[in-house]
């Protein structure tokens, strides 16, 4: 099943053009490393993905979502199928770990506690940190917040996970853990597209890799 269709798509911000004659697909369950330098347009085709950057050009399916057309009010319905995975975390910093999953999910339209509840020790099981529901992320390590960030991610079961570059701030040890939990979310069929200039993961990890480079996108042999 594919989830994301690029065919002749040409990424601008502005009038500068960032990537062009980008051709790529994605499936269920596949996990595809974005690699390439600072500035080289990972982060840009991301946002395009999520509908944050206009295509205007060429063809880009996101889940049957046509990204050149697609009308404002549909654009959460799209959001709602993608977790999206920050680099710095973006973790609401006055409320507990479970109050900031909880707000997610009643922006996300869910009414029902005892299910909130539920869904909550679900992903922080799946992460490993349900025992950490209750502090702050000032309390907690570089390494366990990006946890908690994918565990947010994961609360509406998405098909696709974003991740842009999740391991820029962590060390190599606690890196190797977080590339080693996509990898493991991916095999239960959620894709995963990680972004990266550290070609450590894509050497230590399975995935087909794709490189920005001279605004292209390339497909490289691993």
């Amino acid at each position: 099943m594919v989830l994301v269709d690029y065919r002749n798509v040409e990424i601008r911000k502005n009038e500068n053009v960032i990537l062009r004659n980008v051709n790529f697909s994605l499936d269920k369950g596949e996990f595809l490393y974005i690699i390439g330098k600072v500035g080289s347009g990972k982060s840009s085709l991301l946002k395009t993905i999520y509908s944050e950057m206009h295509i205007r050009e060429g063809m880009a399916l996101v889940f049957d979502y046509d990204l050149r057309t697609i009308k404002k009010k549909y654009i959460p319905f799209l959001r709602r199928k993608i977790g999206i995975v920050f680099q710095d975390f973006q973790l609401l910093t006055d409320r507990s770990i479970h109050k900031n999953l909880l707000f997610v999910l009643k922006a996300t339209g869910w009414k029902d506690k005892m299910a909130m509840q539920k869904r909550i020790e679900e992903v922080l099981e799946q992460v490993g940190m349900l025992n950490k529901h209750y502090k702050f992320p000032h309390e907690l390590s570089g390494g366990e917040q990006q946890r908690i960030v994918i565990a947010r991610a994961l609360l509406n079961s998405p098909e696709l996970i974003l991740a842009d570059e999740p391991t820029g701030n962590l060390d190599p040890e606690t890196g190797n853990q977080i590339v080693q939990l996509l990898h493991d979310i991916s095999e239960t069929g959620t894709a995963v597209i990680m972004t990266t200039h550290n070609y450590h993961w894509v050497l230590n990890f399975p995935g087909k890799v794709m490189k920005c480079e001279n605004q292209r996108l390339i497909e490289k042999e691993k």
